[in-house]
């Protein structure tokens, strides 16, 4: 609960009581690798905090393929907040990469919380905008060559090369696998 506390308190101030409401809605999960946190088609009825893991978003072209929009590490909200908020069916899933422990909080105690602690709306309002801002930011451009986007990648992710599937790296690139073994070959 540490890590999500320092993380909250990095957009705002609150007590004690505050601090000790928050973490009694909250509740920690474990998500094994490959298991979602949300699924496309289902309205998101929860906001989730990495601890330890890597989350990706991901949905399905109009040809079936799988396609990964971004991956969310530890220290990071994970939702799809504009589903979230609306009560709309997602377009997207949200999938455990690895292993995962995160801290949730179901969408009444969320709300619980704007409702009972001054300032929340505030703090909630930057975190979401940190989420969603970090979310759409580091989708690659696709007029870019193989190259630059994963070397944009690296820099964007620098933690996650040996964590995460080569299979969802080369969907998020938008490359096949093997382009993206010939990339990171002629880098090395």
């Amino acid at each position: 609960m540490k890590e999500l506390i320092d993380y909250i308190l990095q957009f705002g101030n609150l007590n004690k009581q505050q601090i000790d409401l928050i973490i009694s809605k909250a509740k920690e999960v474990k998500l094994r690798k490959d298991e979602y946190f949300s699924e496309a088609g289902t309205i998101p009825r929860q906001v989730g905090f990495v601890v330890e893991g890597v989350v990706r978003g991901c949905y399905y072209n109009n040809k079936g393929e799988e396609i990964t929009r971004c991956f969310i590490s530890e220290n990071n909200l994970v939702v799809d907040y504009v589903n979230f908020e609306a009560n709309t069916a997602s377009s997207e899933y949200l999938q455990a990469s690895t292993p995962c422990k995160l801290i949730v909080f179901s969408a009444q105690n969320w709300e619980e919380l704007s409702q009972t602690i001054i300032g929340w709306d505030a703090i909630k309002n930057k975190m979401v905008q940190k989420c969603m801002y970090q979310k759409s930011r580091k989708n690659p451009v696709i007029s870019q060559d193989a190259t630059t986007r994963y070397l944009e990648f690296l820099e964007n992710y620098p933690t996650l090369t040996n964590r995460v599937p080569l299979a969802y790296i080369a969907s998020y690139l938008g490359v096949t696998q093997q382009s993206l073994s010939r990339i990171r070959k002629n880098i090395r």
